[in-house]
């Protein structure tokens, strides 16, 4: 820690240029700390911007504590920082830049104008004007003997001593943007215990037929439902739409789904997800449109004008029962209903949505203070707790920063 003297303003480092290290600075600064944020890039959030391109979901209408339950294991950890900053605030904050915002068909809460920069742009000038001094091309690297801050910048390594420190430095994914993950070895040399970065918010590899890969790459499949087994055995269904990729499939539906996914591949090696191709049509319904006359049309063409099957679908019948699939109208219709994808593994973190893993909450106080290292406070998608996507990551990475902020200043106010 710093040696200055206690008389002059108290320093903080801000280290990490995404929502949570954003907001932690505008904490901060609001308490009358000088405040340093330090950015790897060029230029602060550009993940933010990237996650606007489709429209900047920045959070979710659910009421909590339904809310709260989209956090998995660790509802109760972000439930309290919730309890300081929770959906509406976040919609009251963008407010606040003239960011008006709606609920769309969905849940999900959108600027009107769907855009990142402009919000963006006016956060950082609103930060700068208010005295926050923004470091950009500074990529930490860990501390000195002596507790300074090491930052790898273009002109040379650079030493920064600060009073309390704010680590946001993201998760593992995207590493283009800034989240690499780099900080996991520096954190545990220092004996802080962290849970291995996992992909979140993933699609998954399955063994498609080169067949197949090549003529459905991309098809979307809409309106199916997934059915999955969790950890504990209990079965699951949910409903939404998805997309047969080169390697296997991914989308909105599968995002939802996916830690269960991931959890059991990890465990098994394996995990199957069911489709159900026709979810507005039971079996015995499925069985007798399909039992009549084909009139000599091909049997895809027959599951297009009796089953409602668009190419993609007809295809995926096809990829599991193979080519002389209407011999047999039983496994059609049970295939249908529940077809089988046997799924290999998660795709790679550098280009999933987010990541599970990071700091342990259990290694950090309730200000998010690491416990083995004092004065050193972490906030974001570094910390170990997931979300779906629908505003759930962003909202929670707004709170940790601002609980984050808030726990640095308690701790230097008692110094």
């Amino acid at each position: 820690m710093s040696n200055r003297n206690a008389a002059a303003p108290r320093r903080v480092a801000v280290i990490g240029g995404g929502p949570a290290g954003l907001f932690a600075a505008e904490r901060l600064r609001a308490a009358g700390l000088d405040v340093d944020l330090y950015e790897a890039k060029g230029s602060p959030g550009r993940k933010f911007l990237i996650a606007g391109k489709g429209g900047l979901n920045l959070t979710h209408s659910d009421p909590r504590p339904l809310f709260d339950s989209r956090y998995r294991e660790q509802a109760d950890a972000v439930g309290q920082w919730l309890d300081g900053f929770d959906a509406q605030a976040l919609r009251d904050w963008a407010a606040g830049f003239g960011v008006e915002t709606y609920v769309g068909s969905s849940g999900r809460v959108f600027p009107v104008d769907r855009k990142a920069a402009p919000l963006l742009r006016g956060w950082v000038r609103r930060l700068k004007e208010q005295g926050v001094r923004l470091h950009a091309n500074h990529r930490w690297t860990g501390w000195t003997e002596n507790g300074a801050l090491c930052f790898s910048t273009e002109d040379g390594p650079v030493e920064v001593q600060a009073d309390a420190t704010v680590l946001a430095l993201g998760g593992g994914s995207w590493p283009q943007l800034g989240s690499d993950g780099a900080w996991v070895a520096p954190l545990q040399a220092r004996g802080v215990d962290i849970a291995p970065l996992q992909s979140a918010n993933c699609g998954f590899d399955v063994d498609w037929t080169p067949f197949f890969a090549q003529r459905n790459a991309g098809a979307p499949l809409k309106s199916v439902v997934a059915h999955w087994i969790d950890l504990q055995g209990q079965p699951h269904s949910l409903q939404g739409e998805c997309v047969a990729s080169e390697y296997g499939i991914e989308g909105s539906l599968v995002y939802a789904l996916a830690a269960d996914l991931r959890e059991t591949l990890n465990r098994d090696g394996h995990a199957t997800l069911w489709l159900d191709l026709v979810p507005g049509r039971d079996e015995a319904r499925l069985l007798a449109d399909l039992s009549r006359p084909r009139k000599g049309r091909s049997f895809g063409e027959h599951l297009r004008r009796q089953a409602g099957l668009d190419a993609v679908k007809t295809a995926l019948v096809f990829e599991i029962l193979g080519k002389d699939a209407g011999n047999d109208l039983s496994a059609v219709v049970a295939t249908l209903k529940r077809l089988p994808l046997r799924l290999l593994r998660p795709r790679p973190m550098a280009e999933v949505i987010s990541t599970a893993g990071g700091v342990r909450l259990q290694a950090l106080d309730d200000g998010l203070m690491v416990r083995a290292l004092p004065g050193v406070f972490c906030a974001g998608e570094m910390l170990d707790w997931e979300a779906p996507t629908g505003g759930y990551l962003l909202t929670a990475c707004y709170a940790s920063g601002l609980r984050a902020a808030e726990g640095a200043i308690a701790w230097l106010a008692k110094r």
